[in-house]
């Protein structure tokens, strides 16, 4: 089932998600919704939080660089999600399903070592560098409450706070 997903400036985004301590069948069909949510809107990550609930939960699924298709057995389910180690920078161009239509260049840590479990509550660890290190600290940041708008700089923040203003105007 398709999800609503909460949009900048909802103050639920803003949320701190919680732990996930049930690994059931709620939590499975939660976890399958938020795939078909993410996949209807063309997304690579989704966070629990941006569709109305604040667990510490979000899943990943890049496009295979060999059949350029987001397959599902690609799917990364990340439940309780604790960065190890950051090494490195790098600076990717990011979207964000909770702000639509909004790109900006972002820096974060180039490799990643992310411990987790996955939805059967299973401990697990997970090295990641390139785009995957991006979409992890990006889905992760929500899962504290916060949008990669803020990590954009003063300048680009105010010229992005009054165009999304006059868009958002405009749907109304």
């Amino acid at each position: 089932m398709v999800l609503e997903i909460l949009t900048y400036p909802d103050k639920r985004l803003y949320q701190r998600s919680v732990e996930v301590n049930e690994f059931d069948e709620n939590l499975h069909k939660f976890l399958d919704d938020m795939y078909d949510t993410m996949i209807a809107k063309n997304g690579i990550g989704l966070a629990a939080i941006q569709v109305k609930n604040p667990i510490r939960a979000l899943i990943i699924n890049l496009v295979n660089e060999e059949t350029e298709i987001q397959e599902r057995a690609d799917l990364l389910e990340i439940i309780n999600p604790k960065i190890l180690r950051k090494e490195g920078e790098q600076i990717f161009q990011e979207g964000c399903l909770s702000v639509p239509g909004f790109y900006e260049e972002v820096k974060r840590a180039e490799k990643i070592t992310l411990g987790y479990q996955n939805r059967h509550g299973k401990e697990c660890e997970l090295e990641a560098d390139g785009l995957l290190a991006v979409a992890i600290q990006h889905e992760m940041d929500h899962l504290d409450g916060h949008l990669f708008i803020e990590k954009i700089g003063y300048n680009k923040r105010k010229k992005f706070d009054k165009e999304y203003k006059k868009l958002r105007d405009k749907n109304l």
